[in-house]
């Protein structure tokens, strides 16, 4: 019989009950829906990061001398422990590479030219034949067959089919060898070929020149050339399939990579990887993902418990006679307790069961969020046993607080109830006891944690790494903790706009404020549900924004330009002088300046200097206002000093004539600079004392294919007396053949001296931008002049501005900006020699175009940073991403319980007050002022809730959210982070519910005059 009493007395409140199973269903859905996100985005971050990781970060390399002997014992033992390392195995390509032999012709030379000899293992699959075929091992004994790199071919002129002998340096047995094959390198100067500089380019200049390597088979090197030289062996596995449980075995697997070869027996071993720091550095990040997305997960559970107990509240209260007359005809409390229990279960079960179907097509959605789709993620779990266990867990749960009410009041006899009913106070039991002015001190404790940690993530006492559940729990703390001190206005607010509207002459809102300041804890309850809820939505949506837009503030902070382009600045396809010619022509490209980024000693302090033109700074320098007091334009205006006065060549001279006399001999640098602005110090040689005439050929600046941005400027001399003093007159200059007007040059020079064509008066103080930090270190401010060494020399500098930090340097880098021209112009006058342009700074609207036709150009060796590139990058890694979907799940389950506890609440309130409007329409009180008071009563609830709940959201986001926005390396964010409140979409988000609520006011009042209708027709 328990049973079915059970189910008549569940259906006989079908409204609350119906609730209830909203409610719990909803929450068990979300959860378990967040459940699988957090772990399907953990699972995808490590997934992306391993698909889009680079050679440099998951290649291990092992590296030791070998012998003919040795090779093999070495090669198999590197393999095995490579493949136990990775948990399979690996691509592992063996490199070899001989001592130095030398060039044909040459060994009776002092310093001959010389050729090397390599193996590489599968090199025909990184690699296509230009003419011939790849070497094999064995054929003629006495004669080596060899494929040779086009590039090498070019330089030393072999061809497929000569033959030529060779002996080497150390070991003098001759080697006749047979060019079989010429091949190209598909990706020449891509990642797997950096420690293979030879292999690449085909040449190595320095006090020798080697050339090659001239490639053989394994079999062949280690029977011919395996004298003691050394084997790399480089080993690349694929990572795509690993989970985020196995990150910190492997790392750990592979750091131990050395020491277990060594056990083997190879002593000499040498192991190298990036990967342990990866994997280690992405375990972190996984951990942090988790930890924050736990966030909403608990403000979700505190919203689903408090709107759960809400309902269990209401039941109780509804049931409080019925079940003083069960205790009156003897049910005692184990009774009452399983009726209860029976009763919550059979509402809590069934969303156990279900929840964990309705968690992927609830994940499906997510995948339409448009970040969650542009990462290229897609969330596709399925129900296990941990979905289960967890929905199973929080049904429980439910249930447990869907019954705890009714065990409460189930002492009280029919004559306490009786005497209870009607009965209101103006404080809860929470506000009375303190508990949340208690539950602040934690929330503040918790808050205060998360900005000193910067993570929910601590030590462990184990030394590893763990969730704090006091840092993680601090967000929903506050939130409830601000929610339930807001309920101590509802009181005074009440009162107050109770003696407001007595003195209005309209009766239906007095009655309302009259309503709301008698029974206050009426609705105490809907308003602390709906503060919550609006906090939860507009912390979401500003965490949301918050992080969107910090992707866009480390994107342009980490490239400082639309394009920055960084390279050697000299090569021998483009020039010192070519290479700005070809960035400034990419198509696309409005604006561009050399640069110098480096580090540089200043006052004894390690810091970064950037050297651009500060005319284009407006254009070119991403630098968030808020990090700076004086705006980019008033930077770029001050920034400028003294530069160098130039001597213009006329037309476009490929050569420069300088005709000079010499007191004694000396050596000599002639300083030019084309359009561009690129400085370049070109040698003049020893000058003998008298008259020398000097020929400086420009067209090798350019590069084999680069052009020269004319006109060329001249602008000093550098030079240097070996000993004692020498005077120096450059007497004539001619370009081309013709001749060149200019002021006559006299300079005395001793160990190092400059002078300028164009003599101009001493240039000030050196204008500089600090970082704040390295501004405090030297004691000096915006506006303040002093002397600061600067790379061991004591220059005079003006600081024309602070920055909190500077673009393209990491947290905490003390950093310099300078005008590049006029750096330059002191580094002329203190005769040093210019500084490189290392990179090129470029504005363009879309730099697609731009970075395509550098990348179709892998000769010109340039690394390319596009700022919108990166930030695309940014903001598609699932792991920084991941907490975005979450809070939409949160976001969006929020407003509904909102929703839904505000229904019932109302929908109660109204039934239960039906005799009460009924006596106040036989007072003469009309409809439209029954339904006014009902309206005034949900306005109050509703406009007290909004309010509060929109200052609690500031209040927690300006505490919260700038600490939970991470990099996808679970890093602090540089640029700091700074609060983003959409008040937009805050805005409508605001209206929206606005909108809802009242129309469940409108809907309740029609119900409510309906039912009157019926009861006068009656």
């Amino acid at each position: 019989m328990r049973a079915p009493l059970v189910v008549k007395r569940a259906f006989s409140e079908p409204l609350l009950l119906l609730a209830a199973f909203g409610s719990i269903l909803l929450a068990t859905t979300t959860l378990v829906a967040l459940t699988m996100y957090a772990s399907s985005i953990a699972e995808a971050g490590v997934r992306r990061t391993m698909e889009t990781a680079s050679h440099e970060q998951i290649a291990a390399t092992v590296s030791a001398p070998i012998t003919a002997e040795t090779f093999p014992k070495f090669d198999q033992a590197v393999r095995t422990e490579l493949t136990a390392a990775y948990g399979r195995a690996p691509d592992v390509a063996t490199s070899l590479r001989s001592d130095s032999y030398t060039m044909p012709g040459q060994e009776d030379r002092q310093r001959p030219e010389l050729l090397r000899f390599g193996s590489y293992d599968g090199l025909d699959r990184h690699a296509k034949l230009v003419s011939g075929a790849w070497p094999q091992a064995g054929g003629d004994n006495d004669t080596v067959q060899a494929a040779i790199s086009l590039s090498a071919a070019s330089e030393t002129g072999f061809k497929v089919g000569q033959e030529f002998t060779t002996r080497g340096r150390l070991d003098e047995r001759a080697v006749r060898v047979r060019v079989v094959g010429v091949f190209q390198l598909d990706d020449p100067f891509g990642a797997r070929w950096t420690g293979e500089p030879l292999l690449s380019r085909g040449v190595e200049r320095g006090e020798f020149s080697t050339y090659g390597p001239l490639m053989v088979a394994r079999e062949t090197f280690i029977d011919r050339f395996a004298t003691n030289v050394n084997a790399t062996w480089t080993a690349v596995p694929d990572l795509r399939a690993l989970t985020p449980e196995q990150l910190r075995p492997m790392a750990a697997a592979i750091s131990g990579l050395e020491d277990r070869l060594k056990e083997k027996g190879c002593g000499s071993c040498v192991a190298a990887s990036h990967l342990p720091e990866l994997l280690t550095q992405l375990d972190t990040a996984s951990l942090v993902a988790r930890s924050t997305m736990l966030i909403p997960v608990l403000q979700l559970l505190l919203l689903a418990a408090y709107a759960l107990m809400l309902t269990a509240r209401l039941l109780a209260d509804h049931r409080r006679m019925e079940v003083a007359l069960l205790r009156s005809r003897g049910a005692g409390t184990v009774r009452l307790a399983v009726l209860a229990g029976g009763e919550a279960l059979l509402v809590a079960l069934p969303c156990a069961i279900v929840a964990p179907f309705l968690g992927p097509p609830l994940l499906a959605l997510i995948n339409r969020l448009p970040w969650i789709e542009a990462a290229g993620v897609r969330l596709a779990p399925e129900a296990d046993l941990g979905t289960f266990l967890v929905s199973s867990g929080v049904a429980l749960a439910a249930a447990v607080l869907l019954m705890a009410p009714a065990l409460a009041g189930a002492r009280r006899t029919y004559v306490e109830e009786q005497a209870a009913r009607g009965r209101g106070g103006g404080r809860g039991l929470i506000e009375r006891a303190g508990a949340d002015l208690a539950l602040l001190v934690v929330a503040g404790l918790a808050i205060w944690q998360l900005q000193r940690y910067g993570a929910p993530v601590t030590a462990t006492a184990a030394g590893g790494l763990g969730i704090d559940p006091l840092i993680i729990s601090g967000p929903a703390l506050a939130l409830l903790t601000g929610g339930m001190l807001g309920l101590r206005l509802v009181p005074r607010v009440s009162r107050l706009a109770e003696k407001i509207t007595s003195r209005w002459p309209s009766l239906a809102p007095a009655l309302g404020a009259w309503q709301v300041s008698r029974r206050p804890l009426k609705y105490a309850g809907p308003a602390l549900l709906l503060t919550m809820a609006i906090s939860i939505g507009i912390v979401s949506l500003a965490t949301a924004a918050t992080w969107r837009t910090s992707q866009l503030d480390q994107a342009r902070h980490q490239a400082g330009a639309d394009l920055r382009l960084s390279g050697p600045p000299d090569g021998p396809e483009l020039g010192a002088l070519g290479r700005g010619t070809a960035f400034t022509t990419l198509p696309g490209v409005s604006a561009a300046s050399p640069g110098f980024r480096g580090q540089i000693d200043v006052g004894g302090e390690n810091a970064m200097l950037v050297a651009l033109d500060a005319g284009k700074l407006g254009e070119l320098f991403h630098l968030r206002p808020d990090l700076s007091a004086q705006p980019v334009s008033e930077l770029s205006r001050t920034l400028i000093g003294g530069r160098a006065d130039r001597l213009e060549l006329p037309g476009r001279p490929a050569k420069v004539t300088v005709t000079a006399e010499a007191s004694a001999e000396l050596s000599a640098r002639l300083v030019l600079t084309d359009a561009l602005g690129v400085w370049r110090d070109v040698p003049l040689g020893v000058l003998k004392a008298g008259t020398n005439r000097l020929e400086v050929d420009l067209r090798p600046l350019a590069g084999q294919n680069g052009r020269i941005t004319y006109p060329v400027s001249l602008l000093g001399v550098i030079a240097g007396a070996p000993s004692g003093k020498a005077t120096l007159t450059v007497t004539g200059l001619s370009a081309d053949g013709r001749q060149v007007s200019a002021p006559r040059l006299t300079m005395e020079a001793e160990q190092a001296t400059a002078a300028a064509f164009v003599q101009r008066p001493q240039p000030g103080p050196l204008p500089v931008v600090l970082t704040a930090d390295l501004a405090a270190s030297l004691k000096l401010a915006a506006g303040q002049e002093g002397r600061v060494s600067i790379d061991r020399r004591v220059l005079p500098v003006k600081v024309v501005g602070v920055v909190e930090t500077m673009p393209t340097t990491t947290a905490g880098q003390q950093a310099v900006l300078a005008d590049w021209e006029t750096m330059q112009t002191y580094e002329l006058a203190m005769a040093q020699p210019p500084r490189p342009a290392t990179e090129w700074w470029l504005a363009t609207a879309d730099g697609t175009a731009a970075t395509a036709e550098l990348k179709s150009h892998p000769e010109w060796d340039v690394t390319v940073l596009d700022q919108r590139a990166l930030a695309a990058s940014l903001q598609d890694d699932p792991l920084a991403s991941g907490l975005q979907g979450a809070l939409m799940l949160g976001f969006a389950a929020a407003l509904v319980f909102a929703a839904l506890g505000f229904l019932v609440n109302a929908a109660v309130a109204a039934r239960e007050r039906m005799s009460e409007f009924a006596v106040l329409r036989a007072l003469g009180v009309s409809p439209r002022q029954v339904l006014g008071m009902l309206a005034m009563e949900q306005a109050f609830v509703v406009g007290l809730s909004l309010l509060a709940g929109t200052g609690l959201a500031v209040v927690v986001g300006v505490l919260v959210v700038p600490h939970i926005v991470l990099t996808g390396q679970a890093a602090a964010v540089t640029p700091g982070v700074v609060l983003d409140i959409p008040w937009g979409a805050t805005t409508a988000m605001l209206a929206l519910v606005t909108a809802v609520l009242f129309a469940i006011v409108a809907g309740l009042a029609r119900t409510v005059r309906r039912q009157h209708s019926l009861r006068e027709e009656q």
